[in-house]
């Protein structure tokens, strides 16, 4: 008898770096996940709502909802995904549209018969202001982020680079207050990759060829944006390697903890960003780095390459 599957909602701030398509895609090839509602957070939301929902739309999965986060602004320059969605409007989306995403949020996880997770790979003010709304909803939700740095960092966005100590990650500190709110709150359970154990993840070499290859629709997708992206930033070359795919860790770590080296510490976020082992902080399970790494590449190229589950 198969396991049942989590439901979880996927809250992303897409349409900046690209590794956010990426983990949409994995996202949805996992059977593992039951996806209730991704939201887009941080910045331009319409814009990124319209990146989710037409991803939707042609990889065939308009049976999950859209919401639309808080609208924060957002500089033009951010928006590298925009010509991949020219002329697509959230009108368009055969499915349904929420407007108001910190509120769908809510719904859905205290509506939900069983615990929600919440796949969190941005900044997170839509979680802020829906523990602000609703502070019930900490107990009936497990919290997975793509957040922090501890003990080592990367130094690039398209190869294995890293370098010893502490930064202050974008997703804490584009929005220190949200995370230090979503940080104190008591989920029941939490979990992060920081850029420890996501900052090293990039596919090259056969590996990304088999994807760069291939024609699955969802696949196909993803590598489109790729392509729209890339100008931004030109160290990356499209056709030969991908860049560091952090947020894919977080959709992994949503079901599994295989092949990774956790540890868990009270951790809390200090007023410049940096994630902190603190005594006074809430207990978090963090990703501190991979007993094997190459097994998680291999799974990470094997499962973009599966058939995508199927809507309801």
């Amino acid at each position: 008898m198969p396991e049942p599957r989590i439901p979880v909602i996927f809250d992303t701030d897409i349409g900046g770096d690209i590794d956010d398509t990426w983990a949409l895609a994995m996202l949805l090839k996992s059977p593992e996940l039951d996806v209730k509602l991704v939201v887009s957070d941080t910045g331009d939301t319409d814009y990124r709502a319209r990146i989710l929902a037409r991803f939707l739309d042609v990889t065939g999965r308009t049976d999950i909802p859209v919401g639309v986060g808080l609208p924060l602004g957002m500089p033009p320059e951010r928006m590298r995904q925009a010509k991949w969605v020219e002329g697509y409007t959230l009108d368009a989306y055969p499915g349904t549209v929420f407007r108001d995403g910190v509120q769908a949020i809510i719904d859905t996880i205290m509506e939900a018969p069983e615990p929600i997770t919440l796949i969190c790979i941005g900044p997170v003010p839509n979680i802020r202001a829906a523990l602000e709304r609703e502070p019930a909803i900490a107990a009936k939700a497990n919290f997975v982020g793509m957040h922090g740095s501890f003990r080592v960092h990367h130094t690039t966005n398209h190869h294995l680079d890293m370098a010893d100590g502490q930064i202050p990650e974008w997703n804490v500190r584009c929005n220190v207050p949200a995370a230090q709110a979503v940080f104190r709150a008591d989920w029941r359970s939490a979990v992060i990759t920081p850029l420890d154990s996501c900052g090293m993840i990039v596919l090259d070499g056969e590996r990304y060829q088999q994807l760069r290859r291939s024609e699955d629709t969802v696949v196909r997708a993803v590598m489109e944006n790729y392509d729209v992206w890339s100008p931004w930033n030109e160290t990356n070359d499209p056709d030969t390697h991908s860049s560091v795919l952090f947020d894919t860790v977080a959709v992994y770590l949503a079901f599994t903890r295989k092949g990774l080296m956790m540890e868990t510490h009270p951790v809390s976020v200090d007023d410049e960003g940096y994630t902190q082992i603190d005594e006074a902080g809430c207990p978090i399970e963090i990703g501190m780095g991979w007993d094997d790494l190459a097994g998680y590449l291999d799974f990470l190229v094997q499962r973009l390459l599966e058939p995508a589950v199927a809507g309801e």
